[in-house]
């Protein structure tokens, strides 16, 4: 059977049963400084995509755009190889992004004119949206031997919460959560995310925390915020998808869409995960 014969689900199994054993390996047998380069890479291809919803039709400033942020992380990660914690502020500033985001969610016809203003705005946007979720998972996967581990904590916590929002949405979604924004989207699926991502954050927190339960409760409550603002991040590329009249951000993944498609939740999760993990002290 070939891909294109297969269904939705059939063709998103598939894909997640090649990408998640890459994904692992790289987070966990990578160093913190090769890491952060890959990061980048990866990063860009989404930046790419992200270049033509936001309405920039010519190569030549698209390419612009991606080069521009990709050389701005490759020469952080030069400038800080070894000391990847000090870009907490740059993390920072990814939380402030993501909360204002909230608000622009609100107003769903906020940027949608095709104007040069609109342009810029969702330009800088970019830049806002993947600079700081770079330094997120840098400064994490930094923090010595079990920095690559929590990185993957994230990774698969928001892995989790996707497939609690799948399953929980296709049998008990009814109540839509943003229908402006994401038809598709219910409350009872993001219900099912954070229940699944819950269950998911005790287990794992169990064996990184050695079983000292107040942090794993601390992280059990990181993680809901977390994946909340990983909603947040989904939805909040559905509504520039929805802006460009796109139905996804490219077709890189069968069942799953574009690069974009996969990183949107991710770009949020990580800078709120880092600042709760550094206040919390975990």
């Amino acid at each position: 059977m070939s891909i294109a014969a297969m269904s939705s689900l059939q063709q998103r199994i598939l894909t997640a049963l090649v990408l998640a054993p890459l994904a692992i390996a790289g987070v966990l047998m990578s160093s913190s400084f090769g890491f952060s380069i890959g990061l980048a890479l990866v990063f860009a291809l989404g930046l790419w995509e992200w270049s033509r919803l936001i309405g920039l039709r010519q190569r030549r400033m698209r390419s612009v755009l991606v080069l521009t942020n990709l050389g701005a992380m490759l020469i952080l990660a030069w400038l800080f190889r070894g000391r990847s914690a000090e870009l907490l502020p740059l993390v920072f500033v990814g939380v402030g992004w993501w909360l204002i985001a909230l608000l622009w969610l609100r107003s769903s016809s906020f940027g949608g004119a095709d104007t040069a203003h609109s342009l810029e705005l969702k330009w800088l946007v970019g830049s806002l949206v993947t600079i700081p979720a770079w330094a997120a998972a840098w400064v994490l996967h930094g923090q010595g031997e079990l920095g690559p581990w929590w990185t993957l904590f994230v990774v698969m916590l928001v892995w989790a919460g996707d497939v609690g929002a799948y399953f929980f949405g296709r049998r008990f979604g009814s109540v839509k959560l943003a229908p402006q924004i994401s038809p598709g989207k219910t409350r009872e699926g993001v219900y099912g995310e954070l229940f699944v991502s819950a269950l998911f954050a005790g287990a794992a927190g169990w064996w990184l925390l050695d079983g000292n339960r107040q942090a794993i409760a601390a992280l059990v409550g990181l993680s809901l915020v977390t994946v909340i603002f990983s909603v947040v991040g989904d939805l909040f590329e559905s509504l520039i998808k929805r802006q460009s009249k796109s139905k996804d951000s490219g077709a890189l993944f069968p069942g799953h869409g574009g690069m974009l498609d996969r990183l949107d939740s991710m770009f949020a999760a990580l800078p709120v995960f880092v600042t709760g993990h550094y206040w919390l002290r975990l």
